[in-house]
């Protein structure tokens, strides 16, 4: 698998997201599964259309069609280099201040470039939980470059994280993937409750981290990609489920800015094992 992701890197960007727009296009027709989350997520945030719908899927598509490009093409500087960066200055402020870098980094979009153009800044370590299928778990060195360190999604991994903001580094995380039980609060996510990690606002807390929203845009027909950065104003509520809702309703901002690259076939309001059950609705303040 590794020599045919290595081919398709070869390839020009343009092409690879096209064939991916294809691969999506196929999986929403011929999975009705995989359109029932689709359609019910984008219903749940009252955004629900069958254009939406499928330009969503396209995209989910470009975003499979472009890894071998993002991840092996001239070891990914190719990809780097075709990033246009706004709010870069957030990140500078950060380090003028003495403090690391915490990015907030969604579903949306490309965001395995974003910790790729943040490692050419610095170095920043990347929680990361191993994939279930055996040939994408193959794949995870080729992610590996200068500057860019994973630290495993489980209780050993946080000793890392803690030691990198401390040192005035960078930590990228994914705040919408659902955690495991008992990493987690309930939380209003586009207006339904949905198992949140706390992890973001426990570093952002211990550490005096500024915690920075990335999103890269995937820009049309192959010319890269426009990596948006924005600083959270003002600090975390201490309680965790305040917190975790304030994290979300910055993504949701952020997803209602470009709806059609998010990820809304990720089942997000899962319950994980183990975990207790959402509150009921009425009892939400």
């Amino acid at each position: 698998m590794l020599r045919l992701f290595h081919a398709l890197s070869l390839l020009p960007l343009g092409l690879l997201q096209a064939a991916g727009a294809a691969l999506g296009a196929l999986v929403y027709v011929a999975s009705p599964r995989y359109r029932a989350v689709l359609h019910d997520n984008l219903r749940q945030a009252g955004l629900d259309s069958r254009g939406l719908a499928l330009a969503s899927a396209l995209e989910a598509g470009r975003m499979a069609g472009e890894l071998p490009f993002v991840w092996l093409r001239a070891g990914a500087q190719a990809a780097v280099r075709r990033v246009e960066v706004h709010g870069r200055e957030h990140v500078e402020q950060a380090w003028r201040e003495g403090r690391g870098v915490l990015y907030l980094t969604p579903h949306l979009g490309c965001f395995e470039v974003s910790a790729q153009v943040a490692a050419l800044w610095g170095p920043i370590t990347v929680l990361y939980r191993p994939p279930h299928k055996s040939w994408l778990a193959a794949l995870a060195p080729a992610r590996l470059r200068d500057n860019l360190r994973t630290a495993p999604a489980t209780a050993a991994g946080m000793r890392p994280l803690l030691r990198a903001l401390r040192n005035g580094e960078a930590v990228g995380l994914l705040p919408d993937q659902a955690p495991s039980a008992g990493e987690g609060v309930w939380a209003p996510f586009f207006g339904r409750d949905a198992y949140t990690m706390t992890l973001p606002a426990r570093l952002a807390q211990l550490t005096g981290a500024r915690i920075v929203f990335a999103f890269a845009e995937r820009l049309p027909r192959g010319r890269g990609y426009r990596l948006r950065l924005h600083a959270l104003d003002g600090a975390l509520p201490d309680d965790p489920v305040l917190a975790a809702a304030r994290i979300n309703g910055e993504i949701e901002a952020l997803v209602r800015s470009c709806p059609r690259q998010y990820l809304w076939g990720y089942k997000r309001y899962k319950v994980p094992a183990g975990a207790p059950l959402p509150p009921p609705q009425a009892a939400r303040p």
